[in-house]
């Protein structure tokens, strides 16, 4: 059986022959079916962000496994993580069949290869706390399909992200989360519909696990990290908005604190950054437990 990923999308059997507005437009119209898609798996999508949110808070990690584009996709939100809610880059992590080379080139038939997928398994070393998440828009590439096999075998969580509901890695996944956005624009360039809905869930499952760990308070990013001048510009203005310190003041704070996360409680309980800290490791970091 040809997965849907893979068929022929009868909406756009002549785009070879329009000018590009009309191919943008061809394009934007299945691109449309995107997050109708997402909305109708968004029950399950909530319930990976809890199982997810469990495990990282006991100790557990994540990580991705997929080839191609999927792959690539996984490594991006993985970079994310640290940079953006503080995290340590071993909690979300993201292995591509084919290793470091495969995030700019192609390298060939590594998504059929079982003995990468053992060997980045083996190297994410899952326990039982941890999470698998296995990356394919159609869910049949032996790489993806071996990785979630072994992770079964060690009880570990299984969720599987795809657009092919007849996937063949289905068994081995504890959550199933298959957007359905059917045939591509251009036929098998999964890149396209497949990847921007495996973009879309990725970024609802490691955003909604960290705020589930009080990453955020309202919607500030309060753990993220202060690299540069817009990040500190950022920072200052999130202590402003939480706690109502003049910019002077909020920028003198996150100076001692290096953190919006404990400026803001430096501010808001007017205490020392030592005391600030303990509040904020005694209420599991979570802001709102304090203010």
């Amino acid at each position: 059986m040809i997965a849907v990923t893979e068929k022929t999308n009868p909406n756009t059997i002549d785009i070879d022959v329009q000018n590009g507005e009309q191919i943008a437009r061809l394009i934007n119209n299945e691109d449309a079916k995107i997050a109708q898609a997402i909305q109708k798996i968004t029950p399950q999508i909530g319930q990976a962000i809890e199982e997810i949110s469990i495990r990282l808070r006991n100790g557990g990690r994540m990580a991705y496994f997929g080839s191609g584009t999927s792959g690539r996709i996984g490594v991006l939100d993985a970079s994310e993580m640290s940079p953006t809610y503080g995290v340590s880059p071993s909690l979300i992590q993201a292995f591509i069949s084919g290793g470091e080379e495969a995030i700019r080139f192609a390298v060939e038939n590594a998504e059929d290869r079982e003995d990468m997928a053992v060997e980045d398994f083996n190297t994410f070393n899952p326990t039982d706390k941890d999470i698998v998440v296995a990356i394919s828009a159609s869910g049949n590439p032996q790489y993806t399909y071996k990785v979630l096999e072994l992770a079964r075998q060690k009880q570990i969580l299984t969720i599987a992200v795809t657009s092919n509901p007849e996937a063949k890695f289905k068994p081995f996944a504890d959550i199933f989360l298959c957007s359905e956005v059917g045939p591509e624009a251009v036929s098998g360039s999964s890149r396209m519909k497949s990847g921007t809905a495996q973009k879309m869930i990725l970024n609802m499952l490691s955003t909604g696990a960290m705020i589930r760990l009080g990453k955020t308070y309202h919607n500030y990013m309060i753990d993220v990290q202060i690299h540069n001048q817009k990040l500190r510009e950022r920072g200052i203005r999130y202590i402003n908005e939480i706690t109502g310190a003049d910019e002077q003041t909020a920028a003198q704070t996150l100076e001692t604190a290096q953190n919006v996360k404990t400026a803001c409680v430096m501010l808001l309980k007017k205490c020392d950054k030592p005391t600030a800290e303990k509040m904020l490791a005694d209420n599991e970091g979570i802001l709102r437990k304090i203010i």
